[in-house]
């Protein structure tokens, strides 16, 4: 069976928007049906695993965004938790394509295929890793020594984000090559964002432990926007063709 992105399934809650971040609620991680098979999946069980794969991603950055305004360190530590789940799950995709290419009767566009989502796999890993870094920011209770102005500056770094990944998995799943504009667009804001937080810390007087930490949590956010860019330029290369995007590189 060729291998597809689309299809139906939905990679984030249609219902979340960034107005709900402040008021989200992190429930315990579900662990009765393991999330990676212990046997080979089918190809088209890739598509299955992406969807879960980006929705784990959007409500991790979203839920740490809400822990560390909130000072729900239980709800961070349920968060970090959820960033092995990620792991494995991108590990399971990875072992899946890379099967298939070594073993499966492929033609050479699913060839081409598997190939791309073998280079996406990394950016989406690297961003679960960014929400864990903010989740676990947010369990040592880093937001009770935030500023009023790095609060709202932060709760607008996560709208931004949720946003953006929001249509970076709508992108995955509708199979579309002209999303990368409108993400650049999203990931220029963070950008300045990241600016404005950075240039605040350093006028304020926050302590400075706070505003180091405060500061790596800017430049998360920052990062996780690129990461989102890499991913929607390599969805549009997958789609249209063309040279390989060059990477925003190492956070």
């Amino acid at each position: 069976m060729p291998f597809k992105l689309g299809g139906s399934t939905k990679t984030f809650p249609e219902d979340l928007s960034p107005e709900d971040l402040p008021h989200m609620q992190i429930g315990p991680l579900v662990t009765e049906q393991p999330l990676w098979p212990r046997t080979m999946p089918e190809p088209d069980e890739v598509d299955r695993l992406f969807a879960q794969a980006f929705a784990l991603v959007g409500e991790g950055i979203a839920g740490a965004t809400h822990a560390l305004l909130a000072g729900d360190r239980d709800a961070a530590k349920e968060l970090v938790k959820r960033d092995e789940v990620i792991d494995k799950l991108i590990g399971q995709i990875s072992t899946t394509v890379q099967h298939q290419l070594v073993h499966g009767e492929t033609t050479s566009d699913e060839r081409r295929e598997y190939v791309a989502i073998l280079r996406m796999l990394p950016d989406m890993e690297r961003n679960g890793d960014l929400a864990e870094h903010i989740a676990r920011r947010a369990a040592r209770g880093l937001g009770a020594e935030m500023s009023a102005r790095s609060r709202g500056l932060v709760e607008r770094m996560g709208e931004v984000a949720t946003t953006i990944w929001r249509e970076t998995a709508d992108a995955f799943a509708e199979r579309s090559a002209n999303a990368a504009s409108s993400i650049d667009d999203l990931d220029d804001e963070l950008d300045d964002l990241h600016v404005t937080l950075t240039a605040e810390l350093v006028a304020g007087t926050l302590p400075l432990p706070v505003a180091i930490e405060l500061a790596m949590v800017a430049r998360f956010y920052e990062r996780f926007g690129d990461h989102a860019v890499n991913l929607a330029r390599r969805m549009s290369t997958l789609v249209i063709g063309g040279p390989e995007p060059v990477s925003s590189g190492p956070d």
